[in-house]
C-alpha cells in the first residue's frame, strides 16, 4: 500500500543490479517512479523489460563498471540531488558461505560501485541489500570501505548495517538479509518496524507470519503432478521427475518431511555416509514460511524445495509467489534461468516495506 503524498513531488528510484525487477516492483507498489535500471544478465534484463517497459524508464544492459553515472544523469535529464532512492543490490553469491568458487570473489568488488553512483547522483537515500555474510570475515572490508566513503567523503548519514528477516515483513519465507541505509541532509535513519511476527509470539497487533499455504492460495485451482503444467498461470509447470525420484517423494511425509523418511534402499549414496545437506529432498510445510529460496529453488537436490504434498518440486510460479511477485508477473528464459532469477530477487513485499519507510522518513523531515 502506498503512503505517497500527492501534494509532494513523486519519489524516484534508480535500481542498480536490478535482476528481474523485485526491487522495482516493490517500489512501484509503494508509488515510486523507477527512472533507471541497470542489469547485465541478458535473460534477467528481458524479464525486467517485460514487466517495466515505460518511456520514462531507461534500462542499461552493460557492465556497470563501464557505465558513467554522469551519462546516466544526462540520458534521463536528472540533476544532482534530484533522485529520491538509489538501490544497490549487488550479486550476493560472492559473500555466501555456500560459495566455493574463487572466481566469484572478484564479483565481491561490485558492491564498491555504490561509492561512485552516490557521489555523482547525490540521492536523498541509498540502500544496499545483501546476505549477512557481507559483514563477516574478509568480506567486511568491502562494506567498511563503502561506509567510510559515504560518511567521511560524502557526508552522508549511515545507519550501522543491520540484519533483518523478510518473514517479519510479510514475506512467506525465512530470508535473512543485511540492510545498509544512508541519507543525505542529515535525516535520521531507522530500520522499518516489523509488520509480522511468529503467531505464538505475536505482540502489539502484528500480523502472523505468512506461510507457504498462504502464498500458494492464488494457484489453488491448479494441482499439478510431475511433468504437468497449468494453462492458467505462466511458468506454473512442474519438471518431469524420474520414476526413482517420484518413488522417493512418495515416502517423504507431507508438510515438512525430509530425506530421513526414506528407507535405506532409496537413500542417495552420499546420504548413507551421513554427508550432504539435510534439506535435500525436503518438503515445504504449508503451515509455515518456506526456507530461504536460492537460485536452485526448483531443484530437489538443492534444498527443501519439494511441494508440501505433491510428489514434485515447486514450480517457478510457486517460487515467485514465495518471493511475493504478482501472480501475473512475467519471466523470460529457460527453466533454470527463470528459477535463478526468482531465487536471486529481492522479495517484492520487502522492497515495498523499505520504500514506504524511506518515503515516510523523507516526508516527515520536510514537515518537521
Amino acid at each position: 500500500m502506498s503512503v505517497i503524498d500527492t501534494n509532494l513531488p513523486k519519489p524516484t528510484l534508480i535500481d542498480l543490479f536490478a535482476g528481474c525487477g523485485g526491487v522495482t516492483q516493490g517500489f512501484k507498489n509503494a508509488g515510486f517512479e523507477p527512472i533507471v535500471a541497470v542489469e547485465w544478465d541478458d535473460k534477467a534484463a528481458k524479464t525486467y523489460r517485460l514487466n517495466h517497459d515505460s518511456p520514462n524508464l531507461k534500462l542499461y544492459t552493460e557492465n556497470i563498471r563501464d557505465l558513467s553515472p554522469s551519462q546516466v544523469m544526462k540520458d534521463c535529464g536528472l540533476n544532482r540531488g534530484d533522485l529520491t532512492v538509489l538501490s544497490v543490490c549487488a550479486p550476493c553469491q560472492p559473500f555466501s558461505r555456500q560459495n566455493r568458487n574463487p572466481q566469484k570473489k572478484e564479483q565481491a568488488k561490485l558492491v564498491l560501485e555504490m561509492k561512485r553512483f552516490v557521489q555523482e547522483l547525490q540521492p536523498q537515500f541509498a540502500i544496499m541489500e545483501n546476505v549477512p555474510d557481507l559483514a563477516k570475515g574478509q568480506n567486511r572490508q568491502y562494506l567498511d570501505e563503502v561506509i567510510a566513503y559515504l560518511r567521511h567523503e560524502l557526508n552522508y548519514r549511515v545507519l550501522e548495517p543491520q540484519v533483518i528477516d523478510a518473514v517479519n515483513y510479510g514475506v512467506p519465507q525465512f530470508r535473512k538479509r543485511l540492510i545498509l541505509l544512508c541519507s543525505r541532509d542529515n535525516i535520521d535513519l531507522t530500520i522499518p518496524p516489523s509488520t509480522h511476527a511468529k503467531p505464538k509470539l505475536n505482540q502489539m497487533g502484528l500480523r502472523p507470519w505468512q506461510t507457504v499455504g498462504d502464498a500458494f492460495i492464488p494457484l489453488s485451482r491448479s494441482r499439478l503432478a510431475s511433468g504437468q503444467r497449468s494453462p492458467l498461470y505462466d511458468w506454473h509447470k512442474a519438471p518431469k521427475h524420474s520414476e526413482k525420484v517420484i518413488n522417493r517423494l512418495k515416502h517423504i511425509r507431507p508438510n515438512g518431511g525430509s530425506r530421513k523418511d526414506l528407507p535405506k534402499e532409496l537413500e542417495l549414496p552420499c546420504h548413507r555416509k551421513g554427508t550432504g545437506f539435510n534439506d535435500v529432498y525436503g518438503r515445504m510445510d504449508k503451515r509455515k514460511p518456506a526456507n530461504t529460496l536460492t537460485t536452485g529453488c526448483t531443484n530437489l537436490s538443492k534444498g527443501r524445495f519439494a511441494h508440501p504434498t505433491a510428489n514434485r518440486s515447486i514450480t517457478p510460479r510457486e517460487a515467485a509467489c514465495l518471493q511475493t511477485f504478482p501472480i501475473d508477473y512475467r519471466f523470460c528464459g529457460s527453466y533454470t534461468s527463470v528459477s535463478t532469477q526468482i531465487g536471486n530477487a529481492v522479495p517484492v513485499k520487502l522492497a515495498e516495506v523499505l520504500a514506504n519507510h524511506l518515503y515516510k522518513l523523507w516526508r516527515d523531515n520536510l514537515v518537521s
